[in-house]
């Protein structure tokens, strides 16, 4: 009888190790970046195993030893101290030592981020999560990801010291990756069950290519071209004006330009040309407030008579977080600031000499021609021929299903993105072609590196002279006392509208007429009002001779140079609550209209207490603040209100809805203007009546979160920092109680703000401060993954230690590793 038991515990043995082996299908467990679901559990064998599995990724909390690798690539010794909160500052004798540790102490710290961002980028990442994400790899291939970096990698080679930059970081990463065994895998492979492959420098540049599509990757071509089929070119520049009534640009209003150097000219008939339908193709677009605030201020304001910059970057909020701080120290070199993991050098931060730092230009450098073909995709219509299109097989591989062959069509402007089969095969036959300026080829790690080293405003400007997407607006400073911004990169030499709408692809004379020269670009250094600023607010007053489109704020820009222009003996501290400032300007402008229109006599007594909320509210959008709640969707229940019947016709065209200071800018100048009569109801509506069913509105939305406690904006709202994956809670920092909002220099929103907070004093010795709300670890297992994150919650700032060599002793240093070489 003792045969059966056996048999038994057999059969149980053997089934368990085959699943603890393999794989289990079609159970969500976990979401990528893209909020898809992974649809099988890994090995839960490998996962769970004491000897390789999540166990072995747990860091202890204390002091760690002395370290010392050998690295037969180095050319010399380097040194690397870890300060108290694990950020690395490296010492080499050369650059190429130097940013080979870079990518070792990265890679140790963020691999799986750095490889999953660009598996992102390239359009791979059907390969590690499955065919949910076919359509996203196929939307990065048509967008010319892997075709721009190609370009890139190419001028990086060509550039001495982009390539040694480059490759040294790439041998680094490797030198990493070739340490791994499987129980020091970053726990993220081990749950999604794959293993890092090589690093090589075109990873580099898929992640550049990433950022310019963050930061430049944004159009409206198709919801304009169907907006000026539903309004008079009237109505168009109602709804989308190129400049608002009140503006307070980059370079004061007032600024005198020389004229233009180059002249536009527009073809004879450059009218949109129609479609029978409306375009139903929508594009995925970054966040819009993807943006930034940066500011620098004279000797003259401050109290101890050094400049002052800072530099706040608005971006979405992940852990592992996007930027990696970091400390480079070469005999030529002396650099702090965050990283790009995944990317060599500095891109934010201060040397021994300068400061700066970026914000969004915002402008459209991305335009869409439609094109006729014919032989399926092999020509296409240009100047009155046909020429053959230059034609890319992208070879999608997908995990657990069979490669996916999308053949993309190159023309004289692009790649086609829009097809016959894509983004399926029942779209109208339209074909558009992409002129975008991000695939281009270009070197941008050349300004980083050269900004990296520089020492003047002529070095900085020499910079800058290379760069050409995305469009940043770089401050300086620097210790002799200059200051300085340009509205940098490559933009479009256009004609009026050029761009606006989609244009005829066969026709030369839509072409860009080369760009804007360099001088000419908005620029101003040291001026009288002793500050520069910029908060992605248009970059020049409609003096300025060419023509830069795109969707640019208003509110932070004013709120930032009215508190600039009123400050004086200004001290690292100040600039601290300035940018942690919860002023809502916006909000403070709508409310005497609000209040003018709407009549609060007819409120029900459930809607009182939140019509005294907020007329009584000081606009400050603090965490404990039940007014800014009210205000956010009160607004939004408005524009809905106004635009829903004109831009959501019956057949779902792509359309958008005007900028909300847009919305604003109208209501204020005329409270009867045409488009809010609902044109689906016999009655002419008013705006009174339309306040008054939104307030209903919001209280009833709102009713439920006061009940629960809930209605301060910090807990209705708050932020959200996931984890990149989207789908494990226990590796993200969620329910944060944070104010600040959209329009307002604390632009922290639910899942999107200040990704990293500078304050650098440019004294003899410089002062600077920073933090992000993260850690140096993109381990889910070490002290260090999100220390950060409560910090940055409540505003607080971490000095920031800018070591030389004699320091070496300094209690803020925690350990040492000691890289040698051959």
């Amino acid at each position: 009888m003792r045969i059966i038991p056996a048999i038994i515990t057999a059969a149980f043995t053997l089934s368990l190790t085959y699943v603890l082996s393999h794989k289990l299908g079609e159970v969500p467990l976990l979401g990528n970046l893209l909020s898809h679901k992974l649809k099988q559990i890994p090995p839960l064998g490998s996962l769970l195993s004491p000897q390789t599995g999540f166990w072995q990724n747990a860091e202890a909390i204390g002091e760690r030893p002395r370290e010392q690798l050998l690295l037969p690539a180095l050319s010399g010794k380097v040194e690397v101290w870890f300060d108290d909160r694990m950020v690395p500052h490296i010492f080499a004798k050369n650059e190429a030592d130097a940013y080979y540790v870079q990518g070792y102490v990265t890679a140790r710290d963020r691999l799986w981020q750095m490889e999953l961002q660009t598996y992102a980028a390239a359009g791979r990442l059907s390969e590690i999560l499955g065919p949910e994400l076919i359509q996203y790899d196929r939307k990065q291939r048509r967008e010319g990801m892997g075709y721009a970096a190609e370009g890139t990698v190419r001028e990086m080679m060509a550039n001495p010291d982009s390539k040694t930059a480059v490759e040294a970081y790439a041998a680094g990463i490797n030198a990493y990756i070739a340490t791994l065994t499987p129980a020091t895998l970053p726990v993220e492979y081990k749950i999604l069950d794959y293993k890092p492959e090589k690093w090589d420098v075109i990873k580099s540049a898929l992640l550049l290519k990433y950022m310019a599509h963050d930061l430049a990757g944004a159009c409206n071509d198709l919801e304009y071209t169907n907006a000026r089929r539903l309004f008079s070119m009237k109505d168009f520049n109602l709804l989308y004006p190129d400049f608002q009534d009140t503006l307070d640009p980059i370079i004061p209003k007032g600024t005198a330009y020389a004229a233009a150097s180059v002249k536009v000219v527009a073809p004879p008939d450059s009218q949109l040309a129609m479609d029978a339908a409306f375009m139903k193709f929508r594009m995925d677009k970054p966040d819009p407030d993807n943006g930034s605030n940066n500011w620098a201020v004279a000797g003259s304001k401050t109290q101890l008579g050094a400049p002052i910059l800072c530099s706040d970057p608005h971006l979405g909020l992940t852990l592992p977080s996007l930027w990696y701080e970091i400390q480079i120290h070469t005999p030529g070199m002396n650099v702090y600031g965050v990283s790009l993991p995944g990317a060599p050098g500095v891109i934010i931060g201060f040397n021994d000499h300068i400061a700066w730092g970026v914000t969004n230009g915002e402008e459209d450098v991305k335009d869409f021609y439609r094109m006729q073909f014919r032989n399926g995709l092999r020509e296409y219509l240009f100047n009155g021929s046909y020429r053959a299109a230059d034609l890319r097989v992208e070879d999608i591989k997908v995990r657990g299903g069979a490669t996916i062959h999308d053949t993309v069509a190159y023309t004289v402007w692009g790649p086609v993105m829009f097809d016959n089969t894509f983004p399926d095969k029942t779209a109208r036959q339209l074909f558009l072609a992409m002129r975008w300026k991000a695939l281009d080829p270009s070197d941008e790690l050349a300004t980083f590196y050269k900004l990296n080293k520089a020492r003047n405003y002529d070095e900085y400007l020499n910079a800058l002279k290379t760069y050409t997407c995305p469009a940043q607006n770089f401050v300086f400073a620097d210790k002799t006392g200059d200051i300085a911004i340009w509205h940098n990169g490559q933009f479009p030499l256009r004609w009026n509208d050029q761009g606006k709408w989609v244009m005829p692809g066969g026709d030369s004379s839509y072409a860009w007429q080369g760009f804007i020269p360099h001088d000419e670009l908005p620029h101003i250094k040291n001026p009288a009002r002793g500050f520069v600023s910029s908060a992605n607010q248009r970059p020049a007053d409609s003096t300025y001779p060419y023509r830069l489109y795109g969707q640019f704020d208003l509110f932070r820009g004013e709120r930032i140079n009215e508190r600039l222009a009123a400050m004086s003996a200004i001290t690292p501290h100040d600039m601290m609550l300035l940018q942690n400032d919860d002023k809502n300007l916006f909000a403070a402008a709508a409310m005497p209209m609000i209040k003018k229109h709407i009549d609060s006599t007819a409120f029900t007594p459930q809607e009182q207490p939140y019509w005294q909320l907020l007329s009584s509210w000081d606009f400050m959008a603090t965490p404990d603040s039940k007014a800014a709640t009210i205000f956010n969707r009160l607004w939004y229940h408005l524009e809905d209100t106004i635009w829903h019947d004109e831009l959501n016709p019956a057949d779902s065209s792509v359309l958008t809805y005007p900028q909300s200071t847009t919305t604003l800018q109208l209501l204020l100048r005329d409270t009867s203007f045409h488009f809010i009569d609902n044109i689906n109801t016999p009655q002419k509506e008013t705006l009174s009546q339309l306040l008054q069913g939104a307030f209903a509105t919001t209280v009833k939305e709102l009713a439920a979160l006061n009940k629960a406690g809930k209605l301060e904006l910090g807990k209705s709202r708050g932020t959200d920092i996931n984890h990149l994956s989207r789908g494990i809670p226990a590796f993200s920092a969620q329910h944060l109680n944070t104010g600040g909002g959209q329009h307002i220099i604390n632009a922290t929103k639910q899942s999107h703000g200040p990704s990293w907070r500078m304050i650098v004093q440019l004294t003899s010795k410089t002062e600077a401060y920073g933090i992000y709300p993260g850690g140096q670890s993109g381990n889910p297992g070490s002290p260090f993954y999100d220390n950060s994150v409560n910090d940055w919650v409540t505003g607080k700032y971490y000095l920031l230690h800018i070591f030389d060599e004699k320091e070496k002793d300094d209690p803020v240093i925690r350990y040492k590793l000691v890289f040698t070489g051959k």
